[in-house]
């Protein structure tokens, strides 16, 4: 068996992983593919154009290399891992997006970058201005807003600020993802590649965007300093500050840039101006610093060049393409709008049936109860005829019994009024009986005086007669019997005799014709007649 039947066969291709920032791809490539043709590989698969912004990049050792298109891949410092992992990064920063980033695509994979680069805490950001692009990075991710859709909590598993933000603040999750969803709201409308732009746009005025910072010294002796290399130029920087640069050479102020192992030149355009030396003690370092220089400052240049060909039909492209998706966009928006109305217009129909139906529902109810209302107020109203009627007749029998009284208080009246004229007839007469009864009194008592002396005189003239009697009556029983008396019952004496004509009879028969003449009376004028003769008399 000869020596060579002992070698090893070698393969003919090898393995490699290349991970973008949203994807990652897996590709066979041949041994004697040199960086370029697996870097065109790789923008054909994610159809991109402007390839001379992006590159390769590796991890070696403690840093990291950008794979060279002009030499094979095998041939560089590339991992011995298989398959070969390759970071498909950005590695040129345009100035102005707006104007350079032409692809959809490519603002996309920047849009995507620089974001992870400001939550990594790469790129500084401000608390405000971390909102306000987390904001369209919602609005590129989610659309427009929608209350009813995106209800809180929607954003809680999303990373949209940096860790150094939210440790700034007391502040919880819910309460930065009101403030964030509040300028959210506001970008209704705007498309997913017109956010990823106005977050580049915010971006690019960042103070770190787009800058790649290495340690350098000026001289061996002195203190570290920061090189920054980006689209506008170097910039010094101190080690501890990389916003504001201590000085900085423009693209457009350099007239050279010499490298010489460790020892880097930088030689103004302006011949009066001192050369500025720097030093790096890594090769790899230097290499690629000097890698970034030049391509920083060919694209400075290419920026001020007419567009060639290929760009001036990549952004005809671009236009005719962003004005269909425009066009396309408003299609959409008013097929959005139309069909907003529609439901708008479908959910007001159901409401206005649902009310309908509910306004006919209340209405057969309410004639149900009208209904039942009319039967009640007929009942109500048959008992009211009948208990007008009633009072009809009521009232009839009341004004009959009015006109009754009225005649009895006539009748009344008159009564009253000949009952009136008899009492004070009986008073006139009771006057009369009065004035008579008086009299008559005082003729009772000169007549009961009459008597009383009738009778005393009568007394003596017995007494005396008695004595004369007992003195004379041996003379008396000589003579004969003596006379009777006198019809009348009077006695008549001789000389000094006394003769009594009053009688008690005579008396009686006065008093009872008096009392005779007073019961004759009616009541009331007794009780006048009574009252007048003896107050004391009436109970």
């Amino acid at each position: 068996m000869s020596i060579l039947g002992l070698k090893k066969k070698q393969p003919k291709t090898f393995k490699v992983k290349v991970i973008t920032m949203d994807a990652e791809m897996e590709f066979s490539c041949e041994v004697k593919w040199k960086g370029k043709d697996l870097f065109d590989l790789v923008c054909r698969t994610v159809g991109l154009r402007e390839t001379w912004f992006f590159g390769l990049r590796y991890t070696v050792k403690d840093t990291y290399a950008w794979l060279k298109t002009e030499k094979r891949v095998l041939d560089q410092e590339v991992p011995k891992d298989s398959p070969i992992t390759f970071h498909f990064l950005a590695k040129f920063f345009p100035e102005k997006v707006e104007e350079e980033l032409v692809q959809e695509i490519t603002q996309h994979l920047f849009f995507l970058q620089v974001k992870k680069q400001i939550l990594d805490e790469e790129i500084f950001c401000s608390p405000e201005a971390s909102v306000l692009l987390a904001s369209y990075a919602v609005q590129a991710k989610y659309g427009d807003y929608e209350p009813n859709f995106h209800k809180p909590g929607f954003l809680a598993q999303d990373e949209l600020l940096p860790k150094r933000v939210l440790m700034q603040y007391q502040m919880t999750a819910d309460m930065w993802e009101e403030k964030i969803t509040a300028w959210y709201a506001e970008h209704r409308g705007i498309a997913r590649d017109e956010a990823e732009m106005d977050y580049l746009k915010i971006a690019q005025d960042l103070d770190m965007y787009g800058v790649s910072y290495f340690a350098i010294t000026q001289n061996k002796r002195d203190t570290d300093l920061l090189l920054g290399v980006d689209a506008q130029g170097l910039h010094i920087y101190s080690p501890n500050s990389k916003l504001n640069p201590n000085k900085s050479f423009p693209w457009s102020g350099i007239r050279n840039i010499s490298y010489s192992e460790k020892e880097f030149t930088i030689k103004p355009l302006d011949k009066k101006k001192d050369v500025f030396k720097f030093y790096s003690s890594q090769l790899r370092v230097n290499k690629l610093i000097l890698q970034l220089c030049i391509g920083n400052h060919d694209l400075f240049m290419r920026r001020r060049k007419v567009d060639s060909i290929e760009v001036q039909q990549m952004k005809s492209q671009a236009k005719e393409e962003k004005a269909r998706k425009k066009v396309e966009r408003q299609i959409l928006a008013r097929e959005k709008q139309m069909r907003e109305e529609a439901e708008r217009a479908k959910e007001e129909m159901e409401r206005r049936l649902f009310q309908l139906q509910d306004e006919a529902r209340l209405a057969n109810e309410a004639l149900l109860r009208s209904e039942e209302t009319a039967d009640l107020l007929a009942e109500k109203a048959q008992i009211a005829e009948e208990e007008a009627k009633l009072l009809a007749h009521k009232a009839a029998e009341a004004e009959q019994e009015r006109q009754r009284i009225e005649a009895t208080a006539l009748k009344t009246k008159e009564e009253k009024r000949l009952m009136e004229q008899k009492m004070r007839e009986a008073e006139q007469l009771a006057v009369k009986l009065v004035e008579q009864s008086e009299r008559r009194s005082k003729e009772a008592d000169h007549l009961k005086q009459d008597l009383t002396e009738a009778k005393d005189a009568e007394r003596r003239a017995k007494q005396k007669l008695l004595e004369i009697t007992k003195t004379s009556y041996p003379l008396i029983a000589a003579y004969s019997t003596p006379p009777p008396p006198p019809e009348g019952g009077d006695l008549a004496l001789g000389s000094g005799s006394m003769r009594i004509d009053f009688k008690d009879s005579d008396m009686k028969r006065l008093s009872m014709e008096i009392e005779r003449e007073r019961e004759t009376l009616p009541t009331w004028l007794r009780w006048l007649f009574l009252r007048k003769c003896d107050p004391t008399a009436i109970g």
